[in-house]
């Protein structure tokens, strides 16, 4: 059985594809002459299962989605003691560019904003490290989370160190303030040769779900980070990510995210799953015009909201049995998008026997919209695999028995 969500994922796509509002970062010719038609999507479970629509290999500069990532290297490194003494976790209510710091401690006021990052970057491998050394550690440290080894843009860094005014201008506010003590010129090079790594969407999916699960990388399973440092970076993605649209960002979609002016935008839901997309088309804040309704969209139809109150992490599927010619598939718990997604894998990866399917939905207590429209689809794909299949659903939890085609699904009274 092929799982339904790709599709999901490319119906996304095609309902925002049309949008052409916003325009490419025009600053930096790589980015200006970038296609701004480019799309894509992808999902990470913190299982490791990867499902991505559209442009999901082409590869661009990570840019500020580096942000949180070295934030967490900082305090992994170093700790949060340590981190804290430059630079601050509060929203800064202005641009990401914006030349300010704290008033009361001339700290940037988080790690969010270029001030931050500039000064958390330099943070890295120790204060008398070289950029290159710098450099190398972030590098390695991206690769390892995307579970492949990255490369540096370099005629972009290049190009981008040339319109650099504006964070020479913050690195040497920093200095003068003893933030940072390297000489400006090495710090802005070394975060502009961050913000140069390139990486997919697929990578940025994969990346983002390993702050999901807490450090442990989802496909390659190796631990990068501790679940505190993740906690704490997602705490402040939540509160800074979007810069100064945060606020309407959380209250209307409530995912943890940063974005990126290559276009790429990444969110996480911490024990679900991590969301990247690309589209280079930018809104005045400097998102992903497209990236952002994707979002939305996601938010509302799977249910994805961090305040939402249907957040259960639960196995979802109780048992597999077969009884002759019949198979039974016993679900429990509360199904929303995490619990069907495990569902869909466990079904595709069973060797299911017989010619008759039992969904019993029994010990299920409810589904949210997206986890019912995932069962019914494997369902359905099952019962065009060949296969005759029927719900029990004896308190009638599942609501709405109509397929994707149009067709109903059957139902039985009993088990026998």
């Amino acid at each position: 059985m092929q799982p339904p969500i790709p599709d999901y994922l490319a119906d996304i796509l095609d309902h925002v594809r049309d949008d052409d509002g916003g325009q490419s970062a025009d600053y930096i010719p790589e980015l200006r002459d970038a296609d701004p038609n480019r799309l894509a999507l992808a999902l990470c479970t913190t299982s490791g299962h990867v499902y991505s629509a559209g442009d999901g290999d082409v590869e661009f500069t990570i840019q500020s989605i580096s942000k949180p990532f070295i934030y967490a290297l900082a305090l992994q490194e170093l700790g949060a003691e340590a981190v804290d003494e430059v630079v601050g976790l509060e929203p800064s209510g202005e641009a990401f560019n914006e030349l300010s710091l704290d008033d009361n401690d001339n700290r940037p006021v988080n790690p969010m904003i270029n001030a931050g990052a500039i000064a958390v970057n330099q943070l890295i491998n120790g204060e008398d490290s070289s950029v290159d050394d710098r450099v190398e550690k972030i590098r390695d440290l991206l690769s390892r989370l995307a579970g492949r080894d990255l490369s540096i843009d370099e005629e972009l860094c290049n190009s981008e160190i040339l319109s650099a005014d504006r964070n020479l201008s913050i690195a040497h506010m920093l200095r003068s303030h003893g933030i940072i003590h390297d000489e400006a010129h090495d710090a802005v090079l070394s975060y502009t040769r961050q913000c140069s790594i390139l990486v997919t969407t697929r990578d940025l999916a994969v990346m983002s779900a390993t702050l999901a699960t807490g450090g442990v990388q989802p496909v390659t399973g190796e631990r990068l980070l501790t679940s505190e440092v993740c906690r704490r970076t997602l705490a402040v993605m939540s509160s800074s990510g979007m810069y100064d649209g945060a606020g309407r960002w959380m209250a209307g979609v409530g995912i943890p995210a940063k974005s990126g002016v290559a276009g790429g935008l990444i969110g996480t839901l911490p024990g679900q799953l991590g969301i990247a997309t690309f589209s280079p088309r930018l809104d005045s804040s400097g998102n992903s015009v497209r990236g952002v309704k994707i979002f939305e969209r996601l938010s509302r139809e799977m249910g994805l909201h961090l305040m939402a109150a249907d957040h259960h992490s639960v196995p979802g599927v109780r048992s597999i049995t077969r009884d002759g010619d019949s198979t039974v598939i016993r679900l429990q718990g509360t199904i929303n998008f995490t619990a069907a997604e495990n569902i869909l894998h466990e079904l595709g990866s069973h060797k299911l026997g017989g010619s008759e399917l039992l969904l019993d939905v029994s010990r299920v207590t409810s589904f949210n919209r997206m986890g019912r429209r995932m069962v019914k689809e494997g369902l359905r794909r099952l019962r065009e695999k060949g296969f005759t299949c029927a719900i029990y659903d004896p308190e009638g939890v599942v609501t709405d028995l109509e397929f994707s085609d149009g067709t109903y699904a059957d139902t039985v009274e009993a088990l026998t």
